[in-house]
């Protein structure tokens, strides 16, 4: 389904996504982080919603309908390493901090923050270039908002 899509994202020198696929595409980007446990329930689908029905002004039923595409194209993606450098070369850097905030409150949305969902944020971080204080700072921010 997302074929086509994919392919333009991992083609070596990428251009930028339009706004609408860059949202596709980190969606589902917080959906991969959200199954790192191996528990992907209806409290981290929720956050999902709220956060792209926030950034990205979606009616409820806009977001449940991105965040089921972000899902399947999830399934679909390559391997994180290639899928979120992939992201980083098609997302301006200042996107890519705002996508590391709302990965965070993924993974605090259940109120547990487990070492594979620790570890997969930490990479993703690197890979989508962000640095250890910008992504530091965004947890900090999440974790002041709740």
């Amino acid at each position: 389904m997302f074929a086509d899509f994919l392919k333009r994202l991992t083609a070596p020198d990428p251009a930028p996504l339009p706004d609408a696929d860059a949202r596709l595409a980190l969606t589902a980007l917080l959906v991969r982080v959200a199954r790192s446990d191996g528990d992907f329930d209806d409290a981290e689908k929720a956050r999902i919603d709220r956060i792209v029905a926030t950034r990205y002004g979606l009616s409820p039923f806009e977001a449940t309908r991105l965040r089921s595409e972000g899902e399947t194209l999830e399934t679909e993606a390559p391997d994180t390493v290639r899928f979120t450098r992939a992201i980083k070369d098609a997302v301006p850097y200042d996107d890519r901090i705002g996508v590391i905030e709302a990965l965070w409150q993924v993974v605090l949305a259940d109120g547990v923050r487990e070492a594979e969902e620790d570890a997969l944020l930490r990479l993703v971080s690197n890979l989508l270039g962000v640095n250890d204080r910008d992504s530091a700072l965004a947890r900090r921010r999440v974790d002041k908002d709740g």
